[in-house]
């Protein structure tokens, strides 16, 4: 990371958030600083309150980075938001603290954003745990989408245009695309295309900030671009772990009532009570229909009632997705 005086604004800011995941927000930062090296950037670290010692950490073994507190957790896009308050570049490359940045990816994405100024946020490829690509190049949540997420029938059709739609599944995932949305776990952002609208609506405590941003960006004329050649190893939900008394999903640990609540506000925000009541609709009665066929199966059937009790309380807590409930869910 090239050092320049604080009176000059560097290029990139880069911002990690972090939420009580102190010994891989280590591993990520140290990872991080080394991938910026030769590159004109200010590192910000955002600690969301956490009570694991985070704050502590950064500020003995890595000096040389800013550190923002917040007061509160804030959620990711309030988070990341607050770190975008304290920063100076012209392009903003957010990292969660559990993704891992590999040598290369800021350069080459930098410079390709310099190269195609009608880009207004890019993403790369994401690689999980496993070594497995994960989707890193979406198309945006609908009522149908949802449907072929619930029922199963994108999973069991991967290659299917229709069916691995939501996911681009059939897409070859090494080929760059313009998309409709990209992940935020990493992701770099032009600061010009964020300026009149800003960075994430904060009604979204966690889920859907980045969708919704993106689709805001594509509104007033920016692309989304898809750029595999930009990797990143993303562990992911490893912050929600943290989280206690919470119900958390099978699949990626995401964590349910927040999950919804977000959905509700993204589709009430974006298309209206109709889409709402469909997404909400969808999913409950699907789960209606999985009681009904698990009859004998109580675990299931338990499994099933929990998930329409929680539909209904996001329904109630968002007011139909008109309202964010207070920070922090």
């Amino acid at each position: 990371m090239t050092k320049i005086p604080r009176s000059t604004p560097p290029q990139a800011s880069l911002i990690m958030l972090s939420f009580n995941t102190r010994e891989l927000l280590r591993r990520s930062l140290a990872q991080l600083i080394d991938a910026a090296k030769g590159i004109d950037a200010e590192i910000i670290v955002v600690d969301n309150a956490s009570h694991d010692g985070s704050a502590a950490m950064i500020e003995t073994e890595f000096p040389q980075v800013r550190l923002v507190k917040a007061p509160q957790n804030l959620g990711f896009a309030g988070g990341n938001n607050l770190g975008a308050r304290h920063a100076h570049g012209d392009y903003l490359v957010l990292v969660n603290s559990d993704a891992f940045v590999e040598a290369g990816t800021l350069a080459t994405g930098l410079a390709r954003m310099r190269q195609q100024p009608q880009v207004g946020l890019a993403g790369g490829l994401l690689i999980g745990k496993d070594g497995q690509p994960e989707p890193s190049a979406r198309r945006f949540p609908s009522p149908l989408n949802d449907l072929l997420s619930i029922t199963g029938l994108a999973a069991r059709f991967p290659g299917s245009r229709l069916f691995g739609r939501f996911d681009r599944t059939w897409a070859d995932p090494q080929q760059a695309a313009e998309v409709d949305w990209v992940p935020g776990a990493f992701c770099i952002i032009r600061r010009e295309a964020i300026k009149e609208n800003g960075l994430f609506d904060e009604r979204y405590f966690l889920y859907y900030e980045e969708v919704d941003l993106c689709r805001q960006l594509r509104k007033t004329g920016w692309t989304i671009a898809y750029w595999p050649d930009l990797k990143a190893v993303h562990w992911g939900g490893e912050s929600s772990k943290t989280v206690s008394g919470a119900n958390v999903s099978s699949h990626g640990r995401q964590l349910t009532l927040w999950r919804m609540r977000s959905g509700l506000l993204y589709y009430r925000h974006q298309h209206g009570l109709l889409y709402a009541w469909l997404a909400r609709t969808i999913e409950r009665t699907w789960h209606r229909l999985r009681q009904l066929r698990n009859r004998r199966h109580a675990d299931k059937r338990a499994e099933s009632a929990q998930i329409i009790a929680l539909l209904d309380r996001a329904w109630q807590d968002t007011r139909a997705g008109r309202v964010s409930p207070p920070r922090p869910w």
